[in-house]
Protein backbone atom coordinates (compact mmCIF):
# COMPACT_ATOMS: atom_id res chain seq x y z
CA UNK A 1 0.00 0.00 0.00
CA UNK A 2 1.51 3.50 -1.17
CA UNK A 3 -0.39 5.17 1.28
CA UNK A 4 -1.55 4.76 4.43
CA UNK A 5 -5.04 3.07 4.94
CA UNK A 6 -7.69 5.35 7.54
CA UNK A 7 -9.88 2.61 9.71
CA UNK A 8 -12.96 4.18 10.50
CA UNK A 9 -14.71 1.84 13.35
CA UNK A 10 -18.66 2.11 13.71
CA UNK A 11 -19.43 1.36 17.02
CA UNK A 12 -23.02 2.93 18.08
CA UNK A 13 -24.69 -0.28 17.86
CA UNK A 14 -27.08 -1.59 20.73
CA UNK A 15 -26.49 -5.85 19.95
CA UNK A 16 -29.89 -6.59 21.02
CA UNK A 17 -30.11 -10.16 19.91
CA UNK A 18 -27.32 -10.66 22.34
CA UNK A 19 -29.22 -9.84 25.70
CA UNK A 20 -28.55 -9.77 28.41
CA UNK A 21 -24.63 -9.69 28.03
CA UNK A 22 -24.95 -6.68 25.31
CA UNK A 23 -27.52 -3.81 26.10
CA UNK A 24 -28.17 -0.42 25.19
CA UNK A 25 -26.14 0.85 27.75
CA UNK A 26 -23.32 -1.08 27.52
CA UNK A 27 -23.25 -2.93 23.85
CA UNK A 28 -21.44 -6.39 22.82
CA UNK A 29 -18.91 -4.40 20.85
CA UNK A 30 -17.41 -3.41 24.43
CA UNK A 31 -18.00 -6.83 25.54
CA UNK A 32 -15.30 -9.57 25.69
CA UNK A 33 -17.59 -12.24 24.07
CA UNK A 34 -14.72 -14.64 22.27
CA UNK A 35 -11.48 -14.20 24.11
CA UNK A 36 -9.97 -11.80 26.67
CA UNK A 37 -10.34 -8.22 24.42
CA UNK A 38 -13.87 -6.72 23.31
CA UNK A 39 -14.60 -6.90 19.56
CA UNK A 40 -14.00 -2.95 19.45
CA UNK A 41 -10.26 -3.70 21.19
CA UNK A 42 -9.99 -6.54 18.62
CA UNK A 43 -11.39 -4.70 15.52
CA UNK A 44 -8.73 -1.57 16.40
CA UNK A 45 -5.67 -4.03 16.80
CA UNK A 46 -6.58 -5.79 13.66
CA UNK A 47 -6.27 -2.37 11.65
CA UNK A 48 -3.10 -1.17 12.93
CA UNK A 49 0.56 -1.21 12.57
CA UNK A 50 2.30 -0.98 9.15
CA UNK A 51 0.10 0.32 6.65
CA UNK A 52 -2.36 1.42 8.75
CA UNK A 53 -3.04 5.20 10.25
CA UNK A 54 -4.50 5.67 13.92
CA UNK A 55 -8.47 4.94 13.69
CA UNK A 56 -11.16 7.09 13.45
CA UNK A 57 -14.36 6.23 15.97
CA UNK A 58 -17.81 7.31 15.33
CA UNK A 59 -19.73 6.56 18.28
CA UNK A 60 -22.56 7.91 20.84
CA UNK A 61 -21.95 9.94 23.78
CA UNK A 62 -22.44 7.55 26.36
CA UNK A 63 -20.00 5.45 25.09
CA UNK A 64 -16.75 8.22 24.53
CA UNK A 65 -15.14 7.37 27.38
CA UNK A 66 -15.09 3.82 26.84
CA UNK A 67 -13.90 4.15 23.32
CA UNK A 68 -10.71 5.97 24.77
CA UNK A 69 -10.54 3.73 28.11
CA UNK A 70 -10.33 0.34 25.56
CA UNK A 71 -8.00 1.82 23.23
CA UNK A 72 -5.77 2.89 25.50
CA UNK A 73 -5.40 -0.26 27.36
CA UNK A 74 -3.65 -2.30 24.32
CA UNK A 75 -2.04 1.44 23.63
CA UNK A 76 -3.43 3.04 20.76
CA UNK A 77 -4.55 6.82 20.52
CA UNK A 78 -7.85 7.16 18.33
CA UNK A 79 -6.80 10.05 15.53
CA UNK A 80 -10.33 11.05 16.13
CA UNK A 81 -13.77 10.40 18.27
CA UNK A 82 -16.74 11.68 16.46
CA UNK A 83 -20.06 11.93 18.43
CA UNK A 84 -23.06 11.14 16.69
CA UNK A 85 -25.99 13.07 18.56
CA UNK A 86 -28.81 10.05 18.03
CA UNK A 87 -27.97 7.13 16.01
CA UNK A 88 -29.05 7.56 12.26
CA UNK A 89 -27.68 4.52 10.74
CA UNK A 90 -24.40 3.65 8.79
CA UNK A 91 -24.52 6.24 5.87
CA UNK A 92 -24.53 9.31 8.19
CA UNK A 93 -22.11 7.76 10.24
CA UNK A 94 -19.51 7.35 7.05
CA UNK A 95 -20.29 10.75 5.11
CA UNK A 96 -19.31 12.11 8.72
CA UNK A 97 -16.04 10.01 8.72
CA UNK A 98 -15.47 10.78 5.57
CA UNK A 99 -16.01 14.69 5.94
CA UNK A 100 -14.05 14.50 8.86
CA UNK A 101 -10.73 12.65 7.25
CA UNK A 102 -11.11 14.61 3.72
CA UNK A 103 -10.64 17.83 6.12
CA UNK A 104 -7.65 16.46 7.98
CA UNK A 105 -6.03 14.45 5.01
CA UNK A 106 -7.39 15.05 1.52
CA UNK A 107 -8.06 12.14 -0.49
CA UNK A 108 -7.32 9.71 1.42
CA UNK A 109 -8.04 6.00 1.48
CA UNK A 110 -10.82 5.17 4.53
CA UNK A 111 -11.76 1.31 5.59
CA UNK A 112 -15.03 1.53 7.36
CA UNK A 113 -15.23 -1.58 9.19
CA UNK A 114 -18.37 -2.51 12.13
CA UNK A 115 -16.47 -3.09 15.51
CA UNK A 116 -18.39 -5.67 16.60
CA UNK A 117 -16.99 -8.51 14.20
CA UNK A 118 -14.32 -11.44 14.67
CA UNK A 119 -11.57 -11.96 11.99
CA UNK A 120 -9.58 -14.65 13.82
CA UNK A 121 -6.77 -14.49 11.07
CA UNK A 122 -5.57 -11.16 10.64
CA UNK A 123 -3.13 -11.25 8.44
CA UNK A 124 -5.11 -12.96 5.95
CA UNK A 125 -7.72 -9.97 6.30
CA UNK A 126 -4.75 -7.62 6.00
CA UNK A 127 -3.69 -9.07 2.75
CA UNK A 128 -7.30 -8.61 1.56
CA UNK A 129 -6.91 -4.82 1.90
CA UNK A 130 -3.57 -4.49 0.39
CA UNK A 131 -5.09 -6.34 -2.73
CA UNK A 132 -8.19 -4.10 -2.30
CA UNK A 133 -6.27 -0.44 -2.49
CA UNK A 134 -5.49 -0.36 -5.84
CA UNK A 135 -8.69 -0.75 -7.30
CA UNK A 136 -9.88 2.14 -4.24
CA UNK A 137 -7.00 4.37 -5.26
CA UNK A 138 -8.69 5.13 -8.87
CA UNK A 139 -12.35 5.82 -7.44
CA UNK A 140 -13.22 2.05 -7.18
CA UNK A 141 -15.84 1.88 -4.07
CA UNK A 142 -14.72 -1.33 -2.51
CA UNK A 143 -16.86 -4.03 -0.33
CA UNK A 144 -15.41 -7.26 0.80
CA UNK A 145 -17.31 -10.31 0.48
CA UNK A 146 -17.33 -13.34 3.11
CA UNK A 147 -16.97 -17.09 1.76
CA UNK A 148 -20.66 -18.59 2.60
CA UNK A 149 -20.18 -21.92 4.61
CA UNK A 150 -23.89 -22.03 5.17
CA UNK A 151 -27.24 -21.13 3.92
CA UNK A 152 -27.13 -17.79 5.97
CA UNK A 153 -30.80 -15.76 6.29
CA UNK A 154 -29.00 -13.02 8.97
CA UNK A 155 -27.20 -11.57 6.20
CA UNK A 156 -27.27 -9.70 2.60
CA UNK A 157 -25.54 -11.79 -0.36
CA UNK A 158 -23.08 -10.22 -3.30
CA UNK A 159 -23.32 -10.99 -6.64
CA UNK A 160 -19.83 -12.16 -8.43
CA UNK A 161 -18.95 -11.47 -11.99
CA UNK A 162 -16.72 -14.14 -11.88
CA UNK A 163 -16.23 -17.47 -10.23
CA UNK A 164 -13.92 -17.49 -7.39
CA UNK A 165 -11.16 -19.47 -6.88
CA UNK A 166 -10.91 -22.82 -4.65
CA UNK A 167 -8.81 -20.74 -2.14
CA UNK A 168 -11.15 -17.46 -2.55
CA UNK A 169 -8.01 -15.59 -3.25
CA UNK A 170 -8.29 -11.78 -2.82
CA UNK A 171 -8.70 -11.19 -6.56
CA UNK A 172 -10.91 -7.91 -7.19
CA UNK A 173 -13.74 -7.79 -9.72
CA UNK A 174 -16.33 -5.59 -10.54
CA UNK A 175 -19.80 -6.84 -8.15
CA UNK A 176 -22.49 -7.57 -10.29
CA UNK A 177 -25.64 -6.93 -7.37
CA UNK A 178 -26.33 -7.16 -3.94
CA UNK A 179 -29.01 -9.15 -2.76
CA UNK A 180 -31.28 -8.37 0.14
CA UNK A 181 -31.29 -11.00 3.10
CA UNK A 182 -32.76 -14.22 1.41
CA UNK A 183 -35.35 -16.90 3.01
CA UNK A 184 -33.68 -20.38 3.80
CA UNK A 185 -34.55 -21.84 0.29
CA UNK A 186 -33.34 -18.88 -1.39
CA UNK A 187 -29.76 -18.76 0.79
CA UNK A 188 -29.42 -22.42 -0.34
CA UNK A 189 -29.31 -22.21 -4.00
CA UNK A 190 -27.10 -18.73 -3.53
CA UNK A 191 -24.71 -20.80 -1.70
CA UNK A 192 -24.72 -24.13 -4.51
CA UNK A 193 -24.63 -21.09 -7.46
CA UNK A 194 -20.85 -20.46 -5.97
CA UNK A 195 -21.04 -16.97 -7.58
CA UNK A 196 -22.23 -15.26 -4.15
CA UNK A 197 -20.73 -14.35 -0.73
CA UNK A 198 -21.44 -12.77 2.16
CA UNK A 199 -21.98 -8.99 2.79
CA UNK A 200 -19.57 -8.33 5.22
CA UNK A 201 -20.23 -4.14 5.56
CA UNK A 202 -16.81 -3.56 5.44
CA UNK A 203 -15.52 -0.94 3.05
CA UNK A 204 -12.72 0.72 1.59
CA UNK A 205 -12.74 3.91 -0.94
CA UNK A 206 -10.95 6.93 -0.71
CA UNK A 207 -12.67 10.05 0.61
CA UNK A 208 -13.02 11.57 -2.89
CA UNK A 209 -15.13 8.78 -4.28
CA UNK A 210 -17.47 8.40 -1.59
CA UNK A 211 -17.95 11.81 -1.17
CA UNK A 212 -18.42 12.07 -4.57
CA UNK A 213 -21.31 9.34 -4.41
CA UNK A 214 -23.18 10.31 -1.40
CA UNK A 215 -23.34 14.15 -3.71
CA UNK A 216 -24.65 11.97 -6.72
CA UNK A 217 -27.13 9.64 -4.94
CA UNK A 218 -27.84 11.02 -1.65
CA UNK A 219 -27.29 14.41 -1.72
CA UNK A 220 -29.71 14.93 1.63
CA UNK A 221 -27.46 13.21 3.29
CA UNK A 222 -24.58 14.90 2.61
CA UNK A 223 -26.02 18.08 2.74
CA UNK A 224 -27.51 17.36 6.49
CA UNK A 225 -23.91 15.68 7.44
CA UNK A 226 -21.74 18.33 6.04
CA UNK A 227 -23.86 20.88 8.29
CA UNK A 228 -23.84 19.21 11.13
CA UNK A 229 -20.09 18.90 10.73
CA UNK A 230 -19.56 22.44 10.38
CA UNK A 231 -21.67 23.28 13.49
CA UNK A 232 -19.60 20.59 15.76
CA UNK A 233 -17.76 21.43 18.72
CA UNK A 234 -14.68 19.93 20.81
CA UNK A 235 -15.26 18.14 23.90
CA UNK A 236 -11.90 17.62 25.46
CA UNK A 237 -10.98 14.95 22.46
CA UNK A 238 -14.28 14.40 21.20
CA UNK A 239 -15.80 16.21 18.19
CA UNK A 240 -19.85 16.56 18.96
CA UNK A 241 -21.46 16.97 15.57
CA UNK A 242 -24.13 19.59 15.47
CA UNK A 243 -27.31 18.13 16.77
CA UNK A 244 -29.64 20.55 15.18
CA UNK A 245 -28.43 19.21 11.27
CA UNK A 246 -28.16 15.60 12.13
CA UNK A 247 -31.57 15.74 13.51
CA UNK A 248 -32.94 15.96 9.89
CA UNK A 249 -30.37 12.95 8.47
CA UNK A 250 -32.96 9.91 7.31
CA UNK A 251 -31.90 6.98 8.80
CA UNK A 252 -30.34 4.91 6.29
CA UNK A 253 -27.95 2.55 5.66
CA UNK A 254 -24.74 3.07 3.58
CA UNK A 255 -25.76 0.50 1.24
CA UNK A 256 -29.53 1.59 0.39
CA UNK A 257 -28.31 5.03 -0.01
CA UNK A 258 -25.39 4.47 -1.63
CA UNK A 259 -23.95 1.34 -2.48
CA UNK A 260 -26.29 -0.19 -4.00
CA UNK A 261 -27.14 2.69 -6.71
CA UNK A 262 -23.41 3.23 -7.46
CA UNK A 263 -21.93 1.71 -10.60
CA UNK A 264 -18.12 1.94 -9.66
CA UNK A 265 -18.17 -0.97 -7.50
CA UNK A 266 -15.57 -3.46 -6.85
CA UNK A 267 -15.99 -6.56 -4.62
CA UNK A 268 -12.76 -8.21 -3.05
CA UNK A 269 -13.34 -11.80 -1.33
CA UNK A 270 -12.20 -13.27 1.54
CA UNK A 271 -11.88 -16.60 2.26
CA UNK A 272 -10.90 -16.63 5.54
CA UNK A 273 -13.04 -17.04 9.10
CA UNK A 274 -15.60 -14.22 9.76
CA UNK A 275 -18.37 -13.80 12.01
CA UNK A 276 -20.50 -10.62 12.84
CA UNK A 277 -21.12 -11.84 16.46
CA UNK A 278 -25.09 -11.48 14.95
CA UNK A 279 -26.67 -13.50 18.09
CA UNK A 280 -25.91 -16.40 20.71
CA UNK A 281 -25.80 -18.93 17.73
CA UNK A 282 -22.87 -17.52 16.31
CA UNK A 283 -20.89 -16.97 19.56
CA UNK A 284 -21.38 -20.34 20.57
CA UNK A 285 -20.14 -21.06 16.88
CA UNK A 286 -17.32 -18.87 17.42
CA UNK A 287 -16.09 -20.02 20.72
CA UNK A 288 -13.98 -23.08 21.31
CA UNK A 289 -16.18 -26.32 22.78
CA UNK A 290 -15.44 -29.66 23.18
CA UNK A 291 -15.78 -32.68 21.78
CA UNK A 292 -19.76 -32.53 22.17
CA UNK A 293 -19.87 -29.10 20.96
CA UNK A 294 -20.56 -27.90 24.90
CA UNK A 295 -19.27 -23.58 25.25
CA UNK A 296 -18.79 -23.08 29.09
CA UNK A 297 -17.48 -19.37 30.10
CA UNK A 298 -17.39 -18.23 33.76
CA UNK A 299 -18.45 -20.04 36.61
CA UNK A 300 -20.85 -22.69 34.75
CA UNK A 301 -20.66 -26.39 34.35
CA UNK A 302 -22.63 -28.39 31.87
CA UNK A 303 -22.99 -32.25 32.47
CA UNK A 304 -24.30 -34.42 29.69
CA UNK A 305 -24.94 -31.89 27.45
CA UNK A 306 -24.52 -31.20 23.43
CA UNK A 307 -24.17 -28.30 21.09
CA UNK A 308 -24.83 -26.64 24.15
CA UNK A 309 -23.56 -22.56 25.20
CA UNK A 310 -23.47 -21.79 29.02
CA UNK A 311 -22.25 -18.68 30.62
CA UNK A 312 -22.33 -16.85 33.58
CA UNK A 313 -21.00 -13.17 34.78
CA UNK A 314 -21.44 -13.29 38.51
CA UNK A 315 -18.70 -14.55 41.03
CA UNK A 316 -22.31 -15.11 43.46
CA UNK A 317 -23.46 -17.88 41.57
CA UNK A 318 -23.01 -21.07 39.36
CA UNK A 319 -24.73 -21.71 36.03
CA UNK A 320 -25.22 -25.86 35.74
CA UNK A 321 -27.11 -27.55 33.26
CA UNK A 322 -27.96 -30.85 32.78
CA UNK A 323 -28.89 -33.35 29.56
CA UNK A 324 -29.23 -30.01 27.72
CA UNK A 325 -29.44 -30.12 24.25
CA UNK A 326 -28.85 -27.10 21.67
CA UNK A 327 -29.45 -24.74 24.32
CA UNK A 328 -28.10 -21.50 25.01
CA UNK A 329 -28.39 -20.34 28.82
CA UNK A 330 -26.91 -17.02 30.02
CA UNK A 331 -27.11 -15.68 33.36
CA UNK A 332 -26.08 -12.17 35.02
CA UNK A 333 -26.77 -11.43 38.16
CA UNK A 334 -30.19 -9.36 37.39
CA UNK A 335 -31.60 -11.31 33.93
CA UNK A 336 -31.32 -15.55 32.83
CA UNK A 337 -31.74 -15.95 28.97
CA UNK A 338 -32.56 -19.52 27.82
CA UNK A 339 -33.39 -20.52 24.76
CA UNK A 340 -33.02 -22.96 21.81
CA UNK A 341 -30.45 -22.37 19.54
CA UNK A 342 -32.66 -22.17 16.40
CA UNK A 343 -34.43 -19.07 18.29
CA UNK A 344 -31.13 -17.08 18.83
CA UNK A 345 -32.29 -14.44 16.39
CA UNK A 346 -35.74 -14.10 18.23
CA UNK A 347 -34.18 -12.90 21.37
CA UNK A 348 -34.16 -9.29 20.11
CA UNK A 349 -37.81 -9.83 20.86
CA UNK A 350 -37.03 -9.93 24.69
CA UNK A 351 -35.80 -6.14 24.68
CA UNK A 352 -38.90 -5.01 23.22
CA UNK A 353 -41.15 -7.14 25.59
CA UNK A 354 -38.96 -6.18 28.48
CA UNK A 355 -39.39 -2.41 27.62
CA UNK A 356 -42.82 -2.68 27.25
CA UNK A 357 -43.27 -3.98 30.62
CA UNK A 358 -41.08 -1.37 32.08
CA UNK A 359 -38.16 -3.31 33.41
CA UNK A 360 -35.02 -1.65 33.98
CA UNK A 361 -33.09 -4.92 32.40
CA UNK A 362 -34.02 -4.23 29.01
CA UNK A 363 -31.49 -1.73 27.97
CA UNK A 364 -29.14 -0.97 31.01
CA UNK A 365 -26.48 -3.54 32.90
CA UNK A 366 -25.92 -3.90 36.64
CA UNK A 367 -22.46 -2.32 36.24
CA UNK A 368 -22.69 1.41 35.42
CA UNK A 369 -19.04 2.04 33.76
CA UNK A 370 -18.45 5.75 34.04
CA UNK A 371 -14.85 7.54 32.79
CA UNK A 372 -13.48 7.59 36.16
CA UNK A 373 -14.29 3.62 36.47
CA UNK A 374 -17.77 1.88 37.26
CA UNK A 375 -20.35 1.08 39.79
CA UNK A 376 -22.51 -1.65 40.32
CA UNK A 377 -26.27 -2.04 42.31
CA UNK A 378 -25.78 -4.53 45.10
CA UNK A 379 -29.19 -3.85 46.73
CA UNK A 380 -31.83 -1.98 45.92
CA UNK A 381 -35.04 -0.95 48.33
CA UNK A 382 -37.90 2.56 48.63
CA UNK A 383 -35.23 4.40 50.35
CA UNK A 384 -31.51 3.48 50.39
CA UNK A 385 -29.30 1.84 47.94
CA UNK A 386 -26.02 -0.32 48.45
CA UNK A 387 -23.12 0.36 45.84
CA UNK A 388 -19.95 -1.28 44.63
CA UNK A 389 -17.63 1.80 43.26
CA UNK A 390 -14.40 0.92 41.91
CA UNK A 391 -12.22 4.23 40.83
CA UNK A 392 -9.29 3.76 38.62
CA UNK A 393 -5.95 5.27 39.57
CA UNK A 394 -5.61 8.91 39.47
CA UNK A 395 -9.08 9.28 38.45
CA UNK A 396 -11.88 11.38 40.62
CA UNK A 397 -15.55 11.68 40.56
CA UNK A 398 -17.06 15.14 39.94
CA UNK A 399 -17.37 17.36 42.30
CA UNK A 400 -21.03 17.18 43.14
CA UNK A 401 -24.22 17.41 45.87
CA UNK A 402 -27.58 16.17 45.56
CA UNK A 403 -31.11 16.76 46.43
CA UNK A 404 -32.81 13.82 47.98
CA UNK A 405 -29.92 11.73 49.48
CA UNK A 406 -27.20 11.37 51.77
CA UNK A 407 -24.37 8.80 51.26
CA UNK A 408 -22.04 7.03 53.17
CA UNK A 409 -18.81 5.32 51.93
CA UNK A 410 -16.60 2.63 53.06
CA UNK A 411 -13.32 2.17 51.84
CA UNK A 412 -12.71 -1.69 51.02
CA UNK A 413 -9.46 -1.26 48.53
CA UNK A 414 -7.15 1.60 48.29
CA UNK A 415 -6.73 4.93 49.28
CA UNK A 416 -9.63 8.03 48.71
CA UNK A 417 -8.95 11.51 48.95
CA UNK A 418 -12.18 12.74 49.88
CA UNK A 419 -14.00 16.37 49.70
CA UNK A 420 -17.02 17.25 52.08
CA UNK A 421 -17.75 20.85 51.62
CA UNK A 422 -14.15 22.53 52.93
CA UNK A 423 -12.75 19.47 54.71
CA UNK A 424 -10.38 17.23 52.54
CA UNK A 425 -8.72 14.13 54.19
CA UNK A 426 -7.56 10.68 52.95
CA UNK A 427 -9.53 7.46 53.77
CA UNK A 428 -7.84 4.01 54.04
CA UNK A 429 -9.13 0.49 53.90
CA UNK A 430 -11.92 0.23 57.10
CA UNK A 431 -12.43 3.49 57.21
CA UNK A 432 -15.55 5.51 56.24
CA UNK A 433 -17.15 9.25 55.47
CA UNK A 434 -20.67 10.26 55.94
CA UNK A 435 -21.91 12.79 53.41
CA UNK A 436 -25.01 14.77 54.51
CA UNK A 437 -27.67 15.40 52.35
CA UNK A 438 -26.59 18.90 49.79
CA UNK A 439 -23.35 18.47 51.07
CA UNK A 440 -20.81 19.28 48.23
CA UNK A 441 -18.41 16.19 47.87
CA UNK A 442 -16.12 14.59 45.69
CA UNK A 443 -13.77 11.14 45.86
CA UNK A 444 -10.38 10.89 44.10
CA UNK A 445 -7.85 7.70 43.70
CA UNK A 446 -4.62 9.63 44.39
CA UNK A 447 -2.80 5.83 44.07
CA UNK A 448 -1.64 3.13 41.66
CA UNK A 449 -4.17 0.87 42.30
CA UNK A 450 -7.64 0.56 42.14
CA UNK A 451 -9.47 2.15 44.17
CA UNK A 452 -13.22 0.14 45.89
CA UNK A 453 -15.40 1.27 47.95
CA UNK A 454 -19.19 0.54 49.00
CA UNK A 455 -21.81 2.94 48.80
CA UNK A 456 -24.99 3.18 50.99
CA UNK A 457 -27.73 6.24 49.92
CA UNK A 458 -30.47 6.93 52.02
CA UNK A 459 -33.58 8.98 50.87
CA UNK A 460 -36.40 9.29 49.39
CA UNK A 461 -34.98 9.46 45.84
CA UNK A 462 -32.04 7.55 44.65
CA UNK A 463 -32.04 8.46 41.03
CA UNK A 464 -29.06 9.07 39.57
CA UNK A 465 -30.06 12.18 37.90
CA UNK A 466 -30.37 13.73 41.17
CA UNK A 467 -26.72 15.24 40.78
CA UNK A 468 -25.47 19.26 40.86
CA UNK A 469 -21.96 19.03 39.20
CA UNK A 470 -19.35 22.07 39.66
CA UNK A 471 -16.43 20.51 38.39
CA UNK A 472 -15.47 17.76 36.33
CA UNK A 473 -12.46 16.59 34.89
CA UNK A 474 -14.03 14.41 31.86
CA UNK A 475 -16.17 17.80 30.99
CA UNK A 476 -19.63 15.88 30.87
CA UNK A 477 -21.66 18.91 32.19
CA UNK A 478 -24.68 18.39 33.88
CA UNK A 479 -26.97 14.85 33.63
CA UNK A 480 -27.08 10.83 34.48
CA UNK A 481 -23.62 10.66 32.86
CA UNK A 482 -23.40 13.78 31.15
Amino acid sequence: MEQPIHPVLLCGGAGTRLWPLSRKSYPKQFVPLVGDESPFQASARRLSGDGFAAPSVVTAADFRFVVIEQLASIEMVPADVLIEPAPKNTAAAVCAAALALEARTPAALMLVAPSDHVIPDAARFREAIRAAAPAAEVGRLVTFGIRPDRPETGYGWLELSERPDSAFSPMPQPLRSFVEKPDFATAEQLLARGMYLWNAGIFLFSTTAILQAFERYAPETLAATSAAFEAAEQDLSFTRLGPEAWDRLPDISIDYAVMERAENLTVVPYGGAWSDLGDWQAVWRETASDAAAVVTKGPATAIDCTGTLLQATSEAQELVGIGLTDIIAVAMSDAVLVAHKDRAQDVKQVVATLKAKGAPQAETTPRDYRPWGWCESLVTRPRFQVKRILVHPGAALSLQSHYHRAEHWIVVEGTAKVTVEDAVKLVTENQSVYVPLGAIHRIENPGKLPLTLIEVQTGAYLGEDDIIRYEDVYARGQGAKG
